[in-house]
């Protein structure tokens, strides 16, 4: 045993608490040596968060093929190994673990890499670009069952978001029909370029062969916390959009909506972004017949139904107060305080997940069902097609 385990593990036993088997495996894995691939606006700021859990990471390297974005990590980081080779932080023994933040395009090719040189994968969102690249990595991770593989969907983590799945499995809010999602913003959604050259490397988002446009980008949270919540996934999905704000050679469309029929649920999901208002911004109600669910990443209110409210009387039961507070428009605060960055919560699960082998809650099976859905989308929504789930999907 290292010394450091055994003066952590000495510390706790004499005050006398009881250490779980849990507990045990981190004190004895001690930080996790992490490396970055993908050094974007996504990439640094992961970065940030990891900087700030010293107990539980030690960022050993980070890789990007921006000379400039290298720089940018530089500053943030100091004296940290770096490379424009991602290859190369793969055949370094001493890193335990890759996060990749990469154009979604890029996602695939890395995950399988870094699976078959043995290490834990945390990807961001959305885990692949196609449903075949989902399908294949699904498999591949099969076979590496020591190996954990966690994907970026943030809210999983989140005891907000924990506490509203509660909601809907114990029938709380009813029969839940009709979900209203979107994600809008007034803005063109580009980042500075300082060399025209770098245009489709910076700005991969506004292009098909890397992206998945706002589907993939920003409403692929909330299609895959409907998934998890009621544990379900769409039969058939239709959609629409177009290039109707920014004519300014952009490929993925700049305005969407998407009509996710849950057929098994009895539900139907309507899942919409523009970047042409951003009056609603994030916006997530979850309707059923006692009450609707209305949710933002960190704090979420409960509208009962009048049946629901008279049921309810003086006490309320979503957060056990015994007195009920209720905002302006009458909502009922689902939990007291806002919730942390859905970052550092998912960044503890993963931490956890490697020191104890835990599966995480955003997983291989997950993450492909949401990429399956998110490429479903974009067909539908490009095509003008009527998409239906395939067996070889479960």
């Amino acid at each position: 045993m290292h010394r450091r385990s055994f003066v952590k593990k000495s510390a706790l036993l004499g005050s006398g608490l009881l250490l779980s088997h849990q507990l045990m495996a981190q004190l004895e894995q001690g930080p996790i040596r992490i490396a970055m691939i993908g050094c974007g606006d996504r990439g640094k700021g992961v970065l940030t968060v990891i900087q700030k859990m010293p107990s539980k990471f030690t960022i050993a390297a980070y890789c990007d093929v921006l000379d400039f974005r290298l720089a940018e990590t530089k500053k943030l980081l100091g004296d940290v190994k770096f490379t424009k080779d991602y290859r190369e932080i793969l055949a370094n023994k001493e890193i335990d673990a890759v996060f990749i933040a990469t154009p979604l395009s890029e996602h695939f090719h890395i995950a399988k890499d870094a699976v078959l040189a043995g290490k834990h994968v945390y990807t961001e969102k959305t885990m692949t670009y196609d449903i075949p690249q989902a399908l294949a990595l699904r498999k591949l991770v099969a076979q590496h069952p020591t190996q954990i593989f966690q994907v970026g969907y943030q809210y999983r983590y989140s005891p907000l978001y924990f506490k509203v799945k509660e909601m809907i499995q114990s029938g709380y809010i009813g029969k839940v029909s009709q979900i209203d999602c979107r994600w809008d913003r007034n803005g063109n959604w580009r980042r500075a370029v300082p060399d025209p050259k770098l245009e489709k490397q910076i700005n991969w988002r506004m292009y098909k062969a890397y992206s998945g446009g706002l589907a993939a980008e920003l409403l692929s949270h909330q299609i895959d916390f409907i998934n998890w919540a009621f544990e379900t996934h769409p039969d058939e999905i239709i959609g629409t959009g177009g290039i109707d704000i920014f004519k300014d050679g952009r490929e993925t469309y700049d305005n969407i909506q998407a009509t996710l029929r849950y057929s098994k649920s009895g539900m139907i999901g309507n899942f919409g972004a523009t970047c042409g208002n951003a009056r609603d911004g994030y916006l997530f109600k979850i309707k059923g017949t006692k009450g609707t669910v209305a949710l933002l990443p960190d704090t979420g209110l409960f509208y009962p139904e009048k049946s629901k409210a008279k049921e309810m009387g003086i006490v309320d039961g979503v957060s056990g107060a015994t007195k009920i507070t209720f905002n302006t428009d009458g909502g009922i605060p689902i939990l007291p305080a806002p919730t942390k960055d859905g970052t550092i919560y998912a960044l503890e699960e993963f931490y956890t997940s490697v020191t104890t082998g835990k599966t995480p809650v955003s997983n291989i099976k997950t993450g492909t069902q949401a990429s399956i859905c998110v490429a479903m989308c974009n067909e539908a929504i490009y095509t003008g097609k009527r998409m239906s789930w395939k067996e070889e999907y479960d």
